[in-house]
């Protein structure tokens, strides 16, 4: 016979939760989430923790409608469920209640620790086991901005149409592996001193039945899969084929689980050797924010891979990254400002003004500039006349899987 209740709480757990939505209809559930609770266990160790849960559930007792009841769904997860019926602004005021009564609380565990703890809540509506994972799903969606905050699940909300593209794109990742339809296609970059063809950017794509994918639209179902990894292999090993008979150079891009994984030096080597290309063709093109990443790792790795002769790029810097002092950290060969600014370089002052700023840093750090979006002579003009050293875009040619 399955325990109704929770031995640490004496409240009722989730087995008794899940039995009781499925015998009721149209209830209110409050999925309460205790904020980086495991931080308590790691400082203070797993008993103080327990002595925290248990003040916890004293409160939320405290803290909740009267006429609802308390279960224990997870080690840090509470749910509060009411049968009353309540309007949206009803919902918000008790979540809001909840909130604002652990901001104001404190949790005695002894005169030496005394802790303050703030909750997340996820709130949904209906009967069912079904409701549970809506709240789940609510504090999932609050995650991505906000904690110690309330969400009402919204099954049309851009996160859970974001979470079913995903499923989607699993899915179709699977059989582009299986089906050998993941392609390289390579975008020209012109020498704006000689006006030649000098360099390609391989990108990756997904080919079915004639319509090509960008990986904007699979790179989040690819993380969550783990074939990031994969993925770029792939890039690596189609893109040294491809060159291996040229005399171009070429960027490869790379994201941080590339370099966390610690594949990338010994798989680019190897591939250099099979294909006899000197790693100084080759640039890797970080993706990410460098703000983002891990300086002393990340900055380790791509000194690494500098020794060995490969050249370092950072994409789309000026939107998402503006961080002028990690970038002479970082100390790339080659910038790309983000194609955002260049293609308003004509008519937008402010974006004028950002891409001549970065110009003038990157002329007195020695780096390399690459001007994305180029899509016609009058930007390509105005380009030329900065001083940028090379250009990229539909005025010299789309992405294709020939040279």
């Amino acid at each position: 016979m399955t325990k109704k209740n929770d031995t640490l709480t004496n409240i009722e757990n989730r087995f008794s939760l899940i039995e009781y939505l499925q015998s009721v209809k149209n209830v209110n559930l409050f999925l309460i989430d205790i904020d980086n609770f495991n931080n308590i266990n790691n400082a203070y160790g797993f008993e103080v923790g327990d002595l925290a849960l248990v003040e916890i559930t004293r409160l939320l007792n405290l803290a909740k409608p009267n006429s609802s009841k308390l279960f224990r769904v997870n080690s840090d997860e509470f749910a509060v469920v009411s049968t009353d019926i309540m309007s949206s602004q009803k919902l918000s005021d008790i979540a809001s209640s909840i909130i604002s009564f652990f901001d104001q609380s404190e949790i005695y565990i002894s005169d030496e620790i005394i802790l303050k703890v703030s909750v997340s809540i996820g709130i949904s509506i209906g009967s069912g086991a079904e409701i549970l994972n809506h709240a789940r799903i609510a504090i999932k969606e609050l995650r991505e901005y906000k904690r110690g905050s309330f969400k009402i699940y919204d099954s049309t909300s851009v996160f859970i149409k974001k979470q079913q593209e995903n499923i989607y794109w699993v899915h179709k990742i699977k059989e582009a592996f299986e089906e050998e339809r993941l392609i390289t296609y390579y975008q020209p970059i012109l020498n704006n001193a000689t006006d030649k063809i000098e360099k390609y950017e391989c990108l990756i794509r997904i080919v079915e039945n004639g319509i090509l994918t960008p990986p904007l639209r699979f790179m989040e179902a690819s993380k969550l899969t783990g074939t990031l990894s994969l993925v770029t292999k792939t890039v690596i090993e189609q893109s040294y084929k491809k060159f291996s008979n040229t005399e171009y150079e070429f960027s490869i891009n790379i994201t941080s689980t590339d370099l966390y994984l610690n594949f990338l030096e010994e798989y680019l080597l190897k591939n250099a050797k099979k294909y006899n290309i000197s790693p100084s063709r080759v640039a890797l093109e970080i993706l990410e924010d460098i703000d983002t990443l891990d300086t002393k790792e990340i900055l380790t790795q791509l000194n690494s891979l500098r020794y060995h002769g490969f050249k370092i790029s950072i994409d789309d810097f000026g939107s998402r990254s503006s961080n002028f002092s990690r970038l002479i950290e970082f100390s790339p060969d080659y910038l790309k400002i983000d194609g955002s600014f260049i293609k308003n370089i004509l008519s937008d002052k402010k974006s004028l003004t950002i891409v001549e700023a970065i110009v003038l840093l990157c002329k007195k750090s020695n780096i390399k500039i690459i001007a994305e979006f180029v899509h016609n002579e009058d930007v390509q003009q105005k380009v030329k006349e900065l001083g940028i050293e090379y250009s990229q875009g539909y005025c010299f040619g789309e992405p294709s899987e020939d040279l």
